[in-house]
């Protein structure tokens, strides 16, 4: 017989699956020998010794079953370390979407599955939902045909148990089931996805063709890779929840930031000890003090003038403010570091947590009000000599023109006739009132064409049109269209006036450049024309008679095409060699 011991000699290098095969081999070649040693010697009348064969059989089964015990043992070796590389790779990310998909993967490959889904509870807890899917896309999972044994997956997802069933049309628990039996389902393997004792989901596997394609070493591993799956998918979606959390953080931080930064309030806030903890670009330019200098100082370090104005206000507002809601507003004129004289409008609250219903500190709103507090005295002194109107349009206006302007203007200048020899028969009482009735006429007519009344001269008027107040591009003619009321009106007067009462004015209108702004001391000022144009509207109205209205060359040529005129010759003209004809007013043209 050949010796094969050296055959039978496993070698270091060769692999325990590679030694049984050379054993089965070998073991297969001494079964040969015996067979024909036996026929052999049976020609001579002699046997082999008594079930010699039988234990060869014996020897070549047990084989048999070792080599199927170590080829399961190497596929459940191999899923092992399949198992614990995927572990450790779930582990590795926090992306919920990512965890899903490696999780799925793995199911598939350590089960052999012919498909494959993941369903997860929602975040309330409630309903299942599908997340991922192997072996079929998306379009065929939104189909009617595509039907889950939704008793086995709620039957994991509310007891948490395991379900394994190698042949599922013949399990009698699920034989009554439409999408097992209709969709021909015979292996299937769910398993819960647990933390702390929790489903949190479900891991659903199923073949359609192979009976018995999962045993219990699939399932045995699915449970423990699933536990290990469950904590980092739960981990994952703390973690994009948490991630979620901070970016609704962060959002409402810098929406908070861009909303103390647009204030146009300065903010300031001050803690339980008066150190500033915030200070918006606001406080920055009202106060003239940095954030980067005012944060983390004691209010008395950075504003000396409010620390001690409001010491006993703020400890007030901290102690009230524990118990009630209280507010301090103050008015203050403020001088700063740089000598600037600021009148700022103070309100101070106090700071306080909703939870623990305390004062934590204060806040102080700024507002500066000095360029307000300018600008109202300015519109003050210009209501004196403007329609409400006109001063109401001018709130937003550039009041720094009143300090001088030098413009075309066009001036009426109105005088009442005979008004002096009238006023020396009547008592002071009545001459009063009957002036002011014609003083009134005038001023209204004046004022109806947005004119400004610039002062009244006893018994007469004058009126101003396009100054920086009330800029016209047609001021001429609304000027003249002024002194026509002014007549008119005065007739309408007359109708429910005595006849000795009866007066007349004449007035003139002269159209040319002046130099407008207010006058006077600190005391009082007034808005005043200096220049030819009033003095020449005055001389106009010097040759005007009862009722008459007289213009100037210049104011002429810009109503010539409205109103019809007679040229007049001047016969006073003060020694004007430039004054040689002055247009009456005769009427409307039509």
């Amino acid at each position: 017989m050949p010796d094969d011991t050296n055959k039978m000699s496993p070698h270091p290098a060769q692999s325990a699956q590679e030694q049984l095969r050379l054993v089965k081999q070998n073991v297969a070649r001494l079964n040969d020998l015996l067979q024909a040693q036996a026929a052999t010697l049976r020609g001579y009348a002699v046997g082999l010794p008594a079930d010699t064969l039988g234990k060869m059989k014996t020897i070549n089964t047990g084989l048999d079953s070792l080599s199927m015990d170590f080829l399961n043992r190497q596929i459940e070796l191999r899923q092992l370390r399949a198992l614990a590389q995927n572990t450790a790779l779930i582990n590795s990310t926090l992306d919920v979407d990512a965890v899903l998909t490696q999780v799925m993967d793995t199911v598939i490959q350590l089960t052999g599955a012919e498909r494959g889904y993941i369903l997860l509870r929602d975040q309330s807890g409630g309903a299942l939902n599908f997340r991922i899917a192997r072996g079929i896309d998306q379009e065929q999972l939104e189909r009617d045909e595509f039907i889950v044994s939704k008793t086995i997956v709620n039957e994991v997802a509310n007891t948490g148990l395991p379900v394994l069933t190698d042949s599922a049309r013949s399990d009698p628990r699920y034989q009554q089931q439409e999408s097992i039996v209709g969709y021909q389902l015979r292996s299937i393997l769910a398993v819960p996805l647990k933390v702390r004792s929790e489903v949190i989901g479900v891991v659903y596997c199923d073949n359609r063709a192979l009976t018995a394609l999962f045993k219990d070493s699939e399932l045995n591993m699915l449970k423990a890779f699933a536990d290990q799956a469950a904590v980092a998918i739960q981990n994952a979606r703390l973690f994009e929840a948490a991630r979620q959390q901070l970016e609704e953080i962060s959002a409402n931080r810098a929406l908070m930031d861009s909303i103390f930064t647009s204030i146009a309030n300065g903010l300031i806030t001050l803690d339980g000890d008066d150190i500033i903890t915030l200070f918006n670009p606001a406080a920055e330019a009202i106060t003239g003090v940095s954030a980067e200098r005012a944060i983390g100082m004691y209010l008395s370090e950075v504003l000396p003038e409010l620390a001690e104005m409001f010491t006993g206000k703020l400890a007030h507002i901290r102690e009230a403010g524990a118990h009630e809601s209280v507010q301090e507003t103050v008015e203050a004129e403020v001088v700063l570091h740089d000598g600037a004289r600021r009148v700022w409008n103070i309100i101070m609250s106090p700071l306080r947590d909703p939870e623990e219903s305390q004062a934590q500190g204060v806040v102080i709103v700024l507002d500066d009000l000095t360029e307000k507090k300018e600008r109202e005295g300015q519109l003050n002194q210009v209501r004196r000599y403007l329609p409400l109107a006109l001063v109401e349009n001018m709130r937003n206006a550039d009041l720094s023109v009143l300090n001088g302007q030098e413009r075309e203007i066009t001036v009426v200048f109105a005088d009442v006739r005979g008004f002096t020899s009238f006023s020396e028969l009547l008592e002071p009482e009545q001459l009063m009132e009957i002036i002011n009735k014609y003083l009134s006429v005038a001023s209204d007519a004046i004022n109806l064409f947005e004119g400004i009344v610039d002062k009244y001269l006893g018994d007469a008027v004058t009126g101003f049109f396009n100054t920086q107040l009330n800029p016209q591009p047609d001021h001429a003619l609304r000027a003249v269209r002024s002194a026509l009321g002014m007549v008119y009106d005065v007739l309408a007067l007359h109708e429910i006036m005595p006849e000795d009462s009866r007066l007349f004015y004449g007035i003139g209108i002269h159209t040319g450049m002046a130099t407008l702004g207010n006058v006077g001391g600190e005391e009082r000022q007034e808005f005043a024309a200096i220049g030819d144009a009033v003095e020449l509207s005055k001389l106009l109205q010097e040759n005007a008679g009862r009722g008459e209205v007289i213009l100037s060359a210049a104011t002429y040529e810009h109503v010539k095409d409205y109103f019809e005129f007679e040229a007049v010759t001047p016969h006073k003209t003060k020694g004007r060699t430039d004054f040689t004809v002055m247009y009456k007013l005769t009427g409307r043209k039509k």
